[in-house]
């Protein structure tokens, strides 16, 4: 069973720093993306940041570029999402998700509809 778990969320004051989890199980972790999307209420779900775990391709959303850093520990079959510099419109509910990268290497999916699995999510709130 394909498991995706987020972790890390929290309350934080404008400028602090909080580190997500999402930890996986049950598929090949190296043969996939995992990716970060965050959604506040009434809005759609946007992408923030997303990595191949095959060849280590990485991207951000522009309005994170700079302050977010996307990792992934393949020991632990564990994706990371640093987060610095926060700021109030970062507010949302976090989630991972992952996608089999069935054409190999050189593909990084961005859109939340090519990702199959979903963590639960975990709320980061950023006070000002």
């Amino acid at each position: 069973e394909v498991q995706l778990v987020e972790s890390g969320g929290g309350l934080v004051q404008a400028g602090g720093s909080l580190r997500l989890s999402c930890a996986a199980s049950g598929f090949t972790f190296d043969d996939y993306a995992i990716g970060w999307f965050r959604q506040v209420p009434g809005k759609g779900r946007e992408g923030v940041s997303y990595i191949s775990n095959i060849d280590g391709m990485i991207d951000y959303a522009g309005s994170v570029k700079g302050r977010f850093t996307i990792s992934s520990d393949k020991a632990k079959k564990t994706v990371y999402l640093q987060m610095n510099s926060l700021k109030p419109e970062d507010t949302a509910v976090y989630y991972c998700a992952a996608v089999w990268l069935r054409y190999g290497p050189g593909a990084l999916p961005k859109t939340l509809y090519e990702y199959d699995y979903w963590g639960q999510g975990t709320q980061v709130t950023v006070s000002s």
